[in-house]
């Protein structure tokens, strides 16, 4: 049933994002997968503040993070340098952008500069005030309540995923534009996320269902951290949210010294971010053209994001892994 979950509230909200359009619904949308968003963030602090051996271990599991983080934007860096030095995939690329595609873009990196989500700040609040929550005021007595409502909140931002996914227009323009072969980008960028996360497995001696899962979601923190939240309890949950988290900052960051290994090395550290925050500041960095290969990677990476977490999840079972 878990399984199935996510491809069935994703089918849901791509059928409802099929019929109905629009921004004014899209920013409905929006609204109520943030609050959804922050009511998970509250829930899954409160998960880790009712459990003791959670709260012990909260420092260790914050350094493993930062290292499984590392690992996956480092390899992905890897493999999108090796195929910039290969096959030259990014070099004189001079995409003839007409006025409206320009416009688009330019109007999407100025609202992503003028516009400061209150996810920056209501997030880590949330996390802490469920903390405090969890550990002074409810009884333990009540914490499975808490899964149910991880549980409704991944349907909920599932069929959110799903009806952005059925007002996506402008996916198969920019890969018309841009060609095929631009699929290598966020095929590199995830493989070498993937195989950072094995290797962080092997060095850190945690499950891959772990590292491989959390390095996996390509810094797609809410729909990966209540997944695995929702597939493996609170402990695991934690680092898919973390990890995921942490590969925005340090992508932010780091951005000035990333730049100086290739243009694609900063499009991939970025992963599922590069459509929406990491946007304009990698756009500012490698030019208005790899601006449009930023924006097709991040959408791409979204949009497999969702079926890649239980695929693995399965696969990892199957295997016993």
């Amino acid at each position: 049933m878990v399984f199935v979950m996510p491809f069935v509230s994703i089918a849901i909200g791509l059928l409802v994002g099929l019929k109905i359009k629009g921004e004014k619904f899209l920013k409905i949308v929006d609204i109520n997968s943030n609050i959804v968003l922050i009511v998970l963030m509250i829930t899954i602090g409160s998960n880790i503040g009712v459990n003791d051996s959670l709260m012990k271990s909260l420092g260790q599991i914050g350094l493993n993070c930062f290292l499984i983080c590392i690992f996956a934007i480092g390899f992905s860096i890897i493999a999108i340098f090796s195929l910039e030095k290969s096959v030259k995939l990014l070099d004189n690329i001079n995409i003839k952008t007409d006025d409206n595609q320009l416009e688009a873009l330019e109007n999407t990196t100025s609202e992503n500069e003028n516009y400061k989500s209150p996810l920056v700040w209501t997030m880590p609040l949330g996390i802490v005030s469920g903390i405090a929550f969890g550990r002074f005021i409810l009884p333990v007595e009540y914490a499975f309540l808490l899964d149910h409502v991880i549980r409704i909140c991944l349907i909920i931002i599932y069929i959110c995923v799903g009806i952005s996914l059925g007002n996506s227009k402008e996916t198969l323009k920019y890969m018309k534009q841009l060609g095929w072969k631009i699929m290598l980008v966020p095929a590199a960028i995830l493989f070498g996320s993937m195989l950072g996360g094995v290797i962080s497995g092997i060095v850190l001696g945690l499950p891959l269902k772990i590292t491989l899962i959390s390095a996996s979601g390509m810094s797609y923190y809410s729909v990966t951290g209540a997944y695995m939240s929702s597939t493996y309890g609170m402990g695991v949950g934690t680092y898919g949210f973390v990890v995921n988290v942490f590969r925005e900052f340090l992508t932010v960051l780091c951005l000035p010294l990333i730049i100086r290994i290739s243009p694609g090395s900063a499009i991939a550290s970025g992963g599922a971010g590069d459509m929406d925050t990491m946007l304009l500041p990698i756009t500012k960095f490698v030019g208005r053209d790899l601006g449009m290969v930023t924006l097709f990677n991040g959408t791409v990476l979204t949009m497999i994001v969702p079926f890649l977490l239980p695929l693995l999840s399965g696969l990892l079972s199957l295997l016993n892994l």
